[in-house]
């Protein structure tokens, strides 16, 4: 008898033990099916947000190939038609030079080539050939010559201004460019310190067309 009812306990406690691991087991089970339905949940809250982000990032890129579209016109050169002239003109304001060479050589230079208006300035400066002046000087050697000089920093000035004349020239292409007006005028006087000296000033303005060869 005792047997039997050890037996029989033991069953019972067998039994237990195997319910007891199914409730785990269904436990467990259940655990997992609500994890996978919150995940279900989740990527649906999560793709339609993405979606409406999808929508947004559309319109952004649209926004910016219009803006860049827009950047590449506004930076295309825009092409200016070229107005060429039949002269080339220089003006200089209160420049420092003497007034009274500058006039004598604008007459000297006007109805000459800028080139061979440079190559006298240049003779003069080397003291090859005199410019001639009005006025109480010494003669000096030349055809027609009675009083001349040699200005050296006048005629370096005048060198540099028909140099850019003649830049002018070629730049509204002008072929053989011939000095045609040259006029020298007095500046607003401009004093030194204290009033002491008064400084050279001179306004000038020269004039180049095209002429034969």
């Amino acid at each position: 008898m005792e047997l039997r009812e050890l037996e029989q306990v033991k069953e019972v406690n067998h039994n237990q033990r195997n319910k007891m691991t199914e409730r785990n087991y269904n436990a467990e089970q259940k655990s997992i099916k609500t994890m996978n339905k919150q995940e279900k949940a989740v990527a649906k809250v999560v793709e339609a947000p993405t979606k409406k982000e999808e929508k947004v990032s559309e319109v952004k890129t649209e926004e910016k190939i219009e803006n860049k579209k827009e950047e590449s016109k506004a930076k295309k050169p825009i092409k200016v038609k070229r107005v060429k002239k039949e002269f080339a003109v220089f003006r200089g304001i209160g420049l420092p030079i003497s007034r009274k060479y500058s006039i004598e050589i604008c007459r000297y230079i006007k109805g000459k080539k800028i080139d061979d208006a440079i190559k006298d300035l240049e003779d003069a400066i080397q003291k090859k050939r005199a410019i001639p002046m009005r006025g109480e000087y010494a003669h000096q050697k030349g055809k027609g010559m009675a009083g001349g000089k040699y200005p050296k920093n006048a005629s370096e000035d005048f060198i540099r201004i028909l140099r850019s004349l003649k830049a002018n020239a070629s730049y509204n292409e002008i072929d053989n460019p011939i000095i045609v007006e040259a006029i020298a005028n007095k500046a607003t006087k401009v004093y030194g310190r204290f009033g002491r000296t008064e400084k050279k000033r001179t306004h000038l303005m020269l004039k180049a067309m095209g002429g034969k060869e």
